[in-house]
């Protein structure tokens, strides 16, 4: 006699986290302004010549690519990327024009980890990879995630709560 099925219900959503960034933002305002006072105080001090008009222009211009790439960059993570846990599986959604959807089910989760940096884990986001028995995915990377800690406790929660509910065994490989 099959087991009733439980409906399934949404415990969490998200995707790539503006926070996962600061640390490119901080990048490009330090360039930018240390390209700056260097174009202003090397001919100041007279290390250098008066600079042209069109050199200016040329490193301004390097620097709005630069801040542009960065910005479009972030753009792109944060509009094609989504992920969905439920209480029996996992959704991952990539792309903007073309959307691939994979389903891994929660039970096919073998492992949880999570990883941050030093200046992540002041702003609580960070990296999880789950690794599983899923044939599209056994090892699935989840990239700026906000409060990565909590997020993969709870994969792991719902991860070894539908094992138990199954009787099998958890194993850690």
């Amino acid at each position: 006699m099959p087991l009733p099925q439980e409906p399934e219900h949404k415990l969490w959503e998200g995707g790539y986290s503006p926070k996962a960034m600061y640390g490119t933002w901080l990048a490009l305002a330090i360039t930018t302004l240390g390209v700056i006072a260097a174009m202003i105080a090397l001919p100041a001090l007279k290390i250098i010549g008066p600079l042209d008009k069109s050199i200016w222009w040329i490193v301004l211009g390097i620097l709005a690519c630069c801040w542009i790439y960065g910005i479009a960059s972030f753009l792109y993570k944060r509009l094609s990327t989504y992920y969905e846990l439920t209480t029996q599986r996992f959704i991952h959604s990539r792309g903007i024009l073309i959307r691939t959807v994979d389903r891994i089910d929660v039970i096919d989760i073998d492992d949880v980890t999570y990883v941050q940096g030093v200046i992540q884990r002041m702003l609580g986001v960070g990296k999880i990879q789950l690794r599983s028995k899923d044939r599209s995915h056994p090892q699935l990377l989840l990239a700026g995630i906000d409060q990565v800690q909590r997020v993969s406790g709870m994969i792991d929660d719902v991860r070894r709560k539908e094992r138990r509910k199954r009787s099998l065994h958890i194993d850690a490989s």
